[in-house]
């Protein structure tokens, strides 16, 4: 039998289906992912926030059905910010970055 080896894309699918995961049971923090969507011969920026297991794209439409991806094209990403639910004007609500991308796969950086 064949062995099956994930892809880069494939790998950055479960990434974030494992980061909605560790959001739906912390509630009170909101993850932003930021990075790019590769296009032909160009980048668009990307940028998606998980907050209570869910994604949501402030740049392109998502996928909300499991068992598609979330992204349609190929992408990277570059750059994850945590911040404290729910975010106010008055208040900096920011807690931390990181560019690994396992480094939010540890539900003990979350808090």
């Amino acid at each position: 039998m064949e062995e099956t080896h994930t892809s880069p894309k494939m790998a950055e699918i479960d990434l974030i289906n494992n980061l909605e995961k560790i959001s739906s049971e912390i509630p009170n923090r909101i993850l932003k992912l930021e990075g790019f969507i590769l296009k032909q011969n160009h980048k668009e920026q990307l940028e998606i926030l998980i907050f209570k297991g869910f994604s949501s794209s402030t740049t392109h439409p998502i996928e909300i059905d499991l068992e598609k991806k979330v992204i349609e094209f190929r992408y990277k990403m570059t750059n994850f910010k945590l911040y404290k639910a729910p975010l106010t004007e008055t208040e900096d609500n920011f807690i931390r970055e990181n560019q690994n991308l396992s480094f939010f796969l540890n539900q003990k950086n979350w808090i």
